[in-house]
């Protein structure tokens, strides 16, 4: 490995997770001294500025209350987590948000341990929807489910009977519906409302991204012929979990030839020398906030070719290039017909977005590329308090091989802050030849 190299630096602070601290503890906005993003914060704080945004929300949609039954949503607007992979699958688990009155959790039989220590959640309740799916018995579970949440809106909703569904079943829509509700399909409500950051949440989303940063170093520290594709991966993973990280939503993870195209996922092959190694990091870290980087790597030993070189090259000057010209207050269709012109032999292949929100998860706003505007974007504005990952692929079909990079900014008044600290290759990112 080159000299040049070097360990990424990590903002040492210590893991709160979830934990409860005193209301009378201020939020912590001290800083790095490389920068103005916030190291540490209050837990509370961030939960009672996201169960607020929320609620602004239903005011401006006129919701006298939400049902949520996705988990991102569910820990946003209160910081709840129970098995979160078994219920991105299974609608078991809800929530009830009123617009005034007390958040009731409807939870798992036997964990509602888990959640009522949240000074978020007043009332926990027993699921009517667990195992409905499975036994068949949805339609049976629908009226009692629907009875219970129109109880509950006639004591909080002041007579509006607006309310919100983020996971819109059609069966427990309908049985609402019975119940004199006027249901509503809230969930792009909800993504607009996460769209802007609190400082809190930058602070997660920096501490996310310092550990998934470590655990990229390890895949390079690894990087050798021979390896192989899972082998790193594993690395990788496994670095996650150790810094407090949850799960990485994709294995993109590829060597050689599987480089190009992108969206190949790691596997059994094995990488060979003069190879590159490109990897995507799409990981829920630490707190459950996203870090979402890219990097390719050279695998020596010796030099990369001047091709590779000039892949990289292209891919390096695409980010910094589309990162350099975001300003806050710019339309989506500007950044699209601002963006660094793809040389024509590579279009085809080009990564669907320019950029794309980051919060818990891959956010709004997503902005495809110019041709792509109007079938995958739409209207909007870069605003700031939004945090995007500005990426880039390259590769021409038919090619050898493909580099993708990627990097996290935040959006400030003036301009972006590059929230990503690690490296990029030195050896690829040389000027061919």
């Amino acid at each position: 490995m080159s000299d040049q190299r070097r360990h990424p630096t990590l903002r040492e602070v210590p893991d709160l997770g979830d934990f409860e601290i005193p209301e009378t503890k201020p939020a912590n906005r001290s800083t790095s001294p490389m920068d103005s993003l916030p190291i540490d914060f209050d837990p509370v704080a961030l939960r009672r500025g996201r169960l607020e945004r929320v609620r602004t929300m239903m005011r401006d949609e006129d919701l006298a209350a939400v049902v949520l039954f996705d988990p991102y949503n569910q820990r946003y607007a209160t910081g709840s987590r129970n098995m979160f992979g078994y219920f991105l699958r299974n609608s078991s688990r809800y929530l009830y948000v009123p617009q005034e009155g007390d958040v009731v959790l409807f939870e798992y039989p036997g964990s509602a341990h888990v959640s009522t220590w949240l000074e978020t959640i007043q009332e926990s309740r027993g699921s009517k929807l667990v195992f409905a799916s499975v036994n068949g018995r949805d339609r049976v579970m629908a009226k009692p489910f629907a009875a219970e949440i129109a109880d509950l809106l006639r004591q909080d909703g002041g007579g509006n009977r607006r309310i919100g569904m983020d996971r819109c079943s059609f069966g427990l829509a309908l049985a609402l519906q019975d119940e004199g509700l006027e249901v509503e399909d809230c969930m792009q409500s909800l993504l607009h409302a996460r769209r802007l950051k609190t400082p809190e949440e930058v602070a997660c989303l920096a501490l996310s991204l310092s550990a998934a940063e470590a655990a990229v170093w390890t895949v390079e520290e690894k990087l050798a012929p021979g390896v192989s594709e899972n082998e790193l991966f594993a690395a990788l993973y496994h670095k996650v979990l150790l810094g407090g990280g949850e799960f990485i939503e994709t294995r993109l993870l590829s060597s050689g030839p599987k480089t190009n195209p992108w969206f190949n996922e790691a596997g059994d092959r094995r990488l060979r020398p003069g190879e590159l190694l490109a990897l995507d990091t799409d990981t829920v870290g630490v707190n459950g906030y996203y870090a979402d980087i890219s990097r390719t790597f050279f695998c020596g030993p010796g030099k990369p070719s001047g091709y590779q070189k000039s892949l990289y090259r292209m891919a390096w000057e695409q980010v910094h290039h589309n990162a350099a010209m975001l300003r806050p207050g710019m339309t989506f269709r500007e950044i699209g017909e601002k963006a660094w012109p793809i040389p024509e032999r590579f279009f085809d292949l080009r990564y669907p977005s320019i950029i794309h929100g980051v919060g818990m998860h891959g956010e709004t706003p997503i902005v495809a590329h110019a041709c792509d505007l109007d079938r995958f974007t739409g209207d909007g504005l870069l605003e700031p308090g939004m945090v995007v990952s500005v990426e880039s692929y390259i590769g021409e079909p038919g090619g050898p091989e493909g580099v993708k990079l990627e990097d996290q900014f935040l959006v400030t008044d003036t301009g972006v802050q590059r929230m990503s600290d690690y490296p990029f290759d030195e050896r690829l990112l040389e000027r061919a030849l």
